[in-house]
């Protein structure tokens, strides 16, 4: 056999490949991108949130004859509790009770376009467009009964779904709006309700998920058993670049349930009526499937000068000039972060129907309407033809592989008619082919003056594409791999203030000089695409470091040395809170324990969030254990207090598990960490002994998102109290392992 045909008789996981993001490789370039793909245009710029976008009333909320009352959102639930949060806010304005309203979530038939589910924008975005909306059409609710009265709308009263006369004389809301239309645009002036008044709002209900996930009822789209549904399993290529050779299809074909086995290119699926003969058959093709090597991925331990080495396109994001003052001390650091797989606890998942010439795709997708888009250019069908909608998944925080496998389930789907068709993948074809979390480098030289300012501050960072998500077909890996292939669109680097790699790399500490440098790649060697809070996390690393460095270096206490820097007294409030109630002015030094402080405002426009740390190092096996946390959060009107707990305390926990302890293995063969054994991510044994959130509410005040503010300043306090413990910084993530040992 020749050295470049792997026999997956012999290695079924390793084997050679590299992939370019731009894929230049395969024989045909894709359409151009959908227009649909993203949000709509700004309808009028000075509403609320999305309402800019989709600004009439009915796309967000509907009133039905006998009153029932339905409320749109085209953001969905990722296990961050927002379903139940958008759902106070709209019963909060209605004036109805949770309970009885009709919530429909990410279904491109029937909700807005509202993108992405990210970034943390769903409360800032789909939030407040609810917040006003439902104000709107309640308000319309009550001139609408008030006409029937023939009373004046301010003597009126709305509670539960019913609109109230002075004298007793009641109507249902399905009774008020008769004759009046909602299908009107949004006024920029909103009836909101006073704060004082509000029961839903700022009150932490039970959140509406988790009911069937606790007691393990349909709560996924793994669990959907239409009927008539089929069941297939997809072989992908080995590794990036790999082409197939050959396939014995002709003896899988004849396996017990086998239905179907389709082969397109390097396409590779089998289609059969239990789930467990599709996985046998999926295993007997890819034992007979043969493959040509595809070009060797780069030495993981150059990785990050490979990086530094790539063509980039250079974006100065920040450049001031302040006076010139004389620097008494310089130092000059260099930080590194490696790939991250998302690690989502089930592995994607998607149901797929064609029938009548419709597809409907159900998908853990996080933005329903791009990857509707990228669907239907990839199965060259009207996008009015594809029904895209949203079922939750076990896992997901950023591109995983759920828009993949929605492009395998709609490929099988075709070629199936009349039959639901379930795809999930396998956990080594998850762990190889989703778009990793891209590895970073970045060097900071920061000075002091003589009176121990900051005064001028120079940061470069280098790192691929955070936001390789669906807009062309070409962003699916199922359409990379058919004989006519198509090719993603190029990689872009996503404009400040939100950013990609550099996301949070503007301080908002008050710098007199700073310039800062985005070093974005186009083409990087590995798949990569967003993670939770992309490259906030290694930048708030690197500045939080640099941050304690030189309140060591002035001789000044690093909570301290942040407020001298600091003007915004919201950022103030965090850190001084989380100062207070962590006790750090009493903190006494203890053999082998380090303490850190840190702080974020993610993106520099959302939440803020203060947060300092206890660790405990074990000097005889390098072992890190979290003594304590405590975190002061900042997110405007909070909405549901025990959710916003749940959040900052996951963030906190994934953040650890990412500082310290995760990356993923390659060689040149191939991706190595394909099962949980070889990957190496936190354990239960690991988790903080004790987490503390305080929350600061600000009743009235725009909602901030919350789910990604956690986990960059959780870096920086990580980095700072092991630095604390040992009396050495390290700067190359993941910080824990046997180096730590002494």
């Amino acid at each position: 056999m020749s050295d470049d045909i792997i026999d997956l008789r012999r290695r079924t996981i390793l084997s050679a490949g590299a992939l370019v993001l731009g894929f230049t490789m395969l024989p045909r370039r894709a359409l151009a991108e959908f227009n649909g793909m993203g949000v709509p245009p700004i309808a009028n710029k000075d509403l609320a949130g999305s309402l800019q976008r989709t600004p009439m009333l009915d796309a967000w909320i509907k009133i039905a004859p006998d009153g029932k009352v339905t409320v749109f959102t085209g953001k969905v639930e990722l296990g961050t509790g927002v379903r139940t949060a958008l759902l106070q806010v709209a019963a909060e304005q209605l004036d109805v009770a949770p309970a009885a309203v009709n919530f429909i979530t990410g279904d491109t038939s029937l909700t807005p376009n509202e993108g992405f589910t990210a970034g943390s924008h769903t409360m800032a975005d789909s939030g407040t467009a609810l917040l006003n909306a439902a104000a709107q059409v309640r308000a319309l609710v009550v001139q609408g009964a008030a006409a029937q009265f023939k009373l004046a709308p301010e003597t009126l009263k709305t509670s539960n779904g019913k609109v109230t006369a002075p004298d007793g004389r009641s109507m249902h809301y399905g009774e008020a709006v008769r004759g009046v239309d909602l299908h009107r645009s949004a006024q920029v002036k909103s009836p909101l309700k006073n704060v004082k008044d509000y029961t839903l709002i700022g009150h932490s209900l039970p959140r509406v998920d988790i009911p069937a996930k606790l007691t393990g009822g349909a709560a996924y789209v793994q669990d959907m058993r239409p009927p008539g549904m089929v069941h297939a399993r997809v072989v992908r290529p080995p590794a990036y670049g790999a082409k197939l050779l050959l396939a014995d299809t002709a003896a899988v074909a004849r396996m017990p349930g086998v239905l179907k086995v389709h082969v397109d290119g390097n396409y590779l699926a089998v289609i059969a009526g239990g789930e467990w003969q599709a996985i046998q058959a999926m295993r007997a093709l890819s034992a007979s499937a043969k493959w040509q090597r595809g070009p060797a991925l780069p030495s993981p331990d150059n990785i990050h000068a490979t990086l530094r080495a790539l063509p980039s396109q250079d974006i100065v994001i920040d450049d001031r000039h302040g006076a010139g003052v004389k620097p008494v001390l310089t130092l000059k650091r260099r930080y590194t972060k490696q790939y991250v797989l998302h690690g989502s606890i089930g592995p994607s998942c998607s149901v797929a129907l064609l029938e009548q010439g419709a597809m409907t795709v159900w998908t853990h997708t996080q933005g329903v309407y791009p990857l509707r888009a990228a669907l239907a250019e990839m199965l060259s069908m009207k996008m009015d033809d594809v029904r895209c909608i949203h079922t939750e998944s076990a896992g997901c925080y950023g591109q995983n592989g759920a828009d993949d496998v929605a492009a395998d389930a709609a490929l099988l789907a075709r070629v199936m008619p009349g039959r639901p068709v379930r795809v999930q993948l396998m956990r080594d074809q998850e762990n190889q082919w989703e778009p990793y979390a891209p590895a970073m480098s970045t060097q900071l030289a920061a000075s002091l003056d003589a009176s121990g300012k900051i005064c001028d501050w120079q940061y470069e960072l280098w790192s691929g594409s955070h936001n390789e998500r669906p807009g062309n077909a070409g962003k699916l890996i199922p359409a990379q791999l058919l004989a006519k292939a198509f090719i993603p669109s190029p990689s872009q680097p996503m404009p400040m203030p939100e950013g990609g790699g550099d996301r949070n790399a503007i301080p908002l500490y008050t710098l007199p000089q700073a310039k800062i440098i985005n070093h974005f790649l186009p083409v990087t060697p590995l798949r990569s695409s967003a993670m939770r809070s992309l490259g906030a996390h290694i930048n708030i690393f690197a500045i939080e470091g640099m941050m304690d460095e030189l309140a060591a270096a002035a001789h000044a206490d690093p909570v301290e040395f942040r407020l001298r820097h600091l003007d915004d007294p919201r950022a103030r409030d965090v850190i001084e809170r989380a100062a207070k109630q962590f006790g750090w002015n009493q903190r006494q030094r203890r053999r082998d324990h380090g303490f850190g402080f840190a702080f974020g405002q993610y993106k520099n426009i959302m939440a803020y969030v203060g947060l300092a740390v206890e660790i405990r190092v074990e000097r005889s096996t390098g072992a890190v254990h979290i003594v304590r946390v405590t975190a002061a959060v900042d997110c405007g009107q909070g909405v549901n207090p025990d959710g916003i707990r749940n959040q900052i305390e996951g963030g906190i926990l994934q953040s650890s598990s990412w500082t310290l302890y995760e990356q993923l293995h390659f060689t040149p063969e191939g991706i190595t960490s394909v099962d949980w054994a070889s990957y190496p991510i936190m354990r239960y044994s690991n988790v903080p002994d004790k987490i503390d959130v305080i929350l600061i509410d600000r009743p009235g005040a725009p909602l901030l998102g919350v789910a990604e503010a956690a986990q960059a300043p959780m870096a920086g306090a990580l980095g700072n109290a092991l630095a604390d413990a040992t009396g050495k910084r390290w700067f190359d993530l993941p910080l824990a392992g046997p180096h730590l040992k002494s």
